[in-house]
């Protein structure tokens, strides 16, 4: 990319502070440090969950969380799909700039992934797949079965396993598979968790196939109408996701036993998620099923002594 087109791009309104390149490269240090500040004020529990990763490894997260958090504000955050879609294009050249030439990358996050490539050796495939999904959002707003979700979660969600793997040193096929299958259900829990504010966005994950079958609709989630047939349709997609979730914990025996306790605690959060569904009935039209502080301190006991054992 030359450097008049990454000016023109730097200035599109409506894009997100986070994504606009500094005039001057900051230092590696500097790069590593703004990463770490947005991971730490943008989600809250990324700190409490980073902790449970070994210690070498929290920077590198950091850095890709970095990543995918201004990629998905790109997507999700700017209201206009004419002008993400220009924004990932842009972001997507600043990777394969990354890649390719690292030295002339400026944006922080950029200058801070390339050490993380460098010394965890990941190809760029995963970090160029999540921005797929991102751009697909902009076009893409409903599905039609199973497996047409779970080729979206291929690119949303199972890149982020891939990644995790990668930065702890793992490049096992095997394992890969299991970690997609975690993912797959992070993302699916995420979609039975959120229908009623997926729809004020303009989408709709649950799978037409799966209304038909059920005999519900897309009116159900258009007038927030909670019927038998939603409820029997949203347990039925509930059970498919605890069954990804059962077939990926394997890869907790397989892993280091620090890194098992961070995936196990993915794990049993998303699991969490689906048993707050299951106790309004499946009824996520009217309300957002969402975590007690109990349940949440409970996890978080949980994984503790798991890593003390680790």
């Amino acid at each position: 990319m030359q450097e008049t087109e990454r000016q023109v791009d730097d200035t599109l309104a409506g894009a997100p502070a986070a994504y606009l390149t500094p005039a001057v490269r900051p230092t590696l240090a500097e790069a590593q440090a703004w990463c770490k500040n947005l991971a730490e004020t943008h989600y809250e529990n990324f700190h409490v969950a980073t902790w449970f990763l070994p210690a070498r490894l929290r920077p590198h997260f950091q850095t890709i969380y970095a990543y995918c958090r201004v990629a998905d504000d790109l997507g999700d955050e700017v209201g206009d799909a004419a002008l993400s879609t220009a924004l990932l294009t842009n972001w997507r050249a600043m990777l394969h700039e990354c890649y390719d030439a690292p030295e002339r990358s400026r944006h922080p996050v950029f200058v801070a992934l390339a050490e993380t490539v460098r010394e965890c050796a990941i190809p760029r495939e995963p970090f160029a797949d999540l921005l797929v999904a991102f751009m697909r959002d902009q076009t893409k707003t409903r599905y039609e079965s199973i497996a047409e979700l779970e080729n979206y979660a291929r690119y949303s969600a199972n890149p982020v396993g891939r990644l995790v793997l990668y930065t702890a040193g793992i490049n096992e096929p095997r394992l890969h598979r299991l970690s997609d299958k975690i993912c797959t259900g992070l993302q699916f829990a995420n979609f039975w968790q959120d229908v009623a504010e997926d729809y004020v966005a303009g989408r709709i994950y649950i799978p037409a196939e799966e209304m038909r079958r059920f005999g519900a609709s897309e009116q159900n989630v258009i007038s927030q109408w909670y019927t038998r047939q939603y409820r029997e349709m949203m347990k039925s997609l509930v059970e498919y996701t605890h069954e990804l979730f059962a077939e990926g914990r394997f890869l907790c025996t397989l892993v280091d036993p620090e890194l098992a306790v961070t995936i196990g605690l993915f794990i049993d959060g998303g699991e969490a998620i689906l048993h707050e569904i299951a106790k309004m009935e499946y009824n996520t039209l009217e309300r957002r099923p969402s975590l007690s502080k109990f349940t949440k301190a409970r996890l978080l006991g949980k994984a503790f002594w798991g890593k003390v054992r680790a």
